[in-house]
């Protein structure tokens, strides 16, 4: 009699558990949190955000109509100080109705310095309970220079500052409509990307299942190579390419290599068996417009892009270049008479802390060295860090662009390489990489970029399959096109029948 007792007990407190995750919310319960208790934690934000009623000074123009058709959400938002030098602030935005019980937060981009807004308003729209934060400091997000003699805010950027979202947002979440998420998800691209793997490797309960697109990882080795990318053609005036003939590449590269996946469509869809040389633009002795091809200190610019950073001693590869294809927008990296501002601050404000710091005097031997001995333990993730994370069944969606100008794609690849050879295949299989071909840095490109990621990742974390194809499409306005995506090292190979502008005409397979 006691264990039905007992029993009964148990099943009417589960079905209290699931009946209590879509409570009714009555506006005006929002505001309650401005005096809400949390360890190190100001509420600055409580508010009731009525439906299109959201419209920050700072938003995005373009995410400005997206915002106007928000539902209405409570706004809870605060600053955390974990240390004395901390200033974590975060938002979580939580609906008002038709919660569907899940949080997902999102991931910031370059140096962070501020709340995405922008990427809070997807999730939101479709259910989710969303948080994000700034990572412990506001200003520009080319700008290091927060963390020069702030070593606990570099921590914070590192990796401090996610984690402490992360826990101020489900309690807030759960002290909100009376229970906690059932299920938690992260999703970024670039930082984010490397926030994400960051969350799996040092705080692996924190999430169920992670996006991480176009991971900045390891972030020591992409300054380097982005430093390299800007100096090979910033070096010396012969060697500067215009915009117009990195497209002028571009063309050529495509054109030389399009056809390596079987068919011929503007991408190109297997860059790594690319052998495009851009000698082939040469310019002749007799050329009268120097802009429509390369002279020999261009060629040689373009060569030392695509190879990536080397050790000047010991000829080993510091991190992989630019794959075919990502000419187009490498321009971003390599116009102005300085590197890319961003990672200029880097070397400038934190790793030298000098002003007058000269990017054409920077060793490629010692100098990485000691970038490396002084961040790299917090801001890189290792992929056999992973292993708690993925052996207790929690998923990694991992994604990225074939022709990203500004995060080299082959570092995915490699990291993903890492961790199935570092891992058991108990782990591996919770982890997936998945390589768009013609797709840009974390959108845009020549082929389909556009795919639901939250979706995907929701729904292998729901049933447990993995993804077998993700379907990408072009953006809104473009023609139209879908193509699948397929796990790596699988590809989409085109039947032979049916237009290859849609998707259901490919399938995955091993070329």
């Amino acid at each position: 009699m006691t264990r039905m007792l007992s029993r009964g007990a148990a099943l009417c407190k589960a079905m209290f558990s699931a009946l209590a995750v879509f409570p009714s919310v009555h506006a005006g319960e929002c505001e309650q949190f401005a005096g809400f208790d949390l360890p190190h934690t100001e509420i600055t934000i409580a508010q009731r955000i009525a439906a299109g009623a959201f419209a920050p000074a700072d938003s995005d123009p373009a995410a400005r109509d997206a915002l106007s058709r928000l539902p209405a959400f409570c706004r809870v938002g605060g600053t955390r100080k974990p240390t004395a030098d901390s200033d974590i602030r975060f938002e979580v935005w939580m609906p008002e109705s038709n919660w569907n019980g899940k949080f997902l937060a999102v991931g910031n981009g370059a140096w962070a310095g501020s709340i995405p807004y922008a990427a809070m308003i997807a999730p939101l729209a479709k259910g989710f309970a969303t948080a994000a934060t700034d990572v412990g400091h506001q200003g520009s997000a080319i700008n290091a220079s927060f963390a020069a003699g702030h070593p606990e805010k570099l921590i914070d950027f590192g990796h401090r500052g996610i984690h402490e979202m992360t826990v101020a947002a489900k309690t807030v979440i759960g002290a909100f409509y009376g229970s906690r998420p059932t299920r938690s998800l992260f999703v970024g691209c670039s930082t984010g990307g490397r926030q994400a793997l960051m969350e799996a490797s040092r705080y692996p309960e924190d999430y169920d299942g992670i996006s991480a697109m176009a991971p900045a990882n390891p972030m020591v080795g992409l300054m380097v190579s982005s430093l390299w990318t800007s100096s090979s053609t910033l070096k010396n005036a012969a060697s500067r390419i215009a915009p117009s003939q990195f497209a002028l590449v571009h063309a050529r590269a495509v054109s030389a290599c399009d056809a390596t996946d079987g068919i011929r469509d503007d991408i190109i869809s297997a860059p790594d068996r690319c052998r495009f040389d851009p000698a082939a633009l040469r310019c002749a002795a007799s050329t009268a417009d120097p802009g429509a091809c390369l002279t020999d200190p261009q060629v040689a610019a373009m060569r030392a892009i695509y190879r990536g950073p080397h050790n000047p001693r010991t000829g080993e590869s510091i991190c992989p270049g630019f794959a075919p294809g990502s000419e187009k927008f490498l321009s971003v990296q390599t116009q102005g008479d300085h590197p890319f501002p961003a990672v200029l601050s880097y070397f400038k404000d934190l790793l030298f802390q000098d002003p007058k710091w000269d990017f054409h005097a920077f060793d490629y031997d010692k100098d990485v060295t000691q970038a490396m001995q002084t961040h790299a333990a917090i801001v890189d993730v290792r992929a056999a860090g992973l292993d708690s994370f993925l052996a207790q069944g929690r998923k990694l969606l991992l994604s990225h662009g074939w022709s990203d100008p500004l995060v080299p794609p082959t570092i995915s690849v490699q990291f993903y390489q890492e961790i199935t050879s570092a891992l058991p295949k108990s782990r591996t299989s919770n982890a997936r990489l998945f390589m768009v071909p013609g797709m840009g840095h974390c959108e845009g490109g020549d082929g389909p970029s556009i795919f639901d990621a939250t979706s995907v990742i929701d729904a292998w974390v729901d049933t447990g399959r993995a993804p077998e194809r993700i379907i990408a499409s072009n953006p809104p306005g473009s023609p139209k096109r879908t193509r699948p995506i397929c796990p790596f090292p699988h590809e989409a190979i085109y039947s032979g029948r049916g237009s290859t502008d849609a998707e259901e005409n490919f399938h995955c397979a091993l070329r």
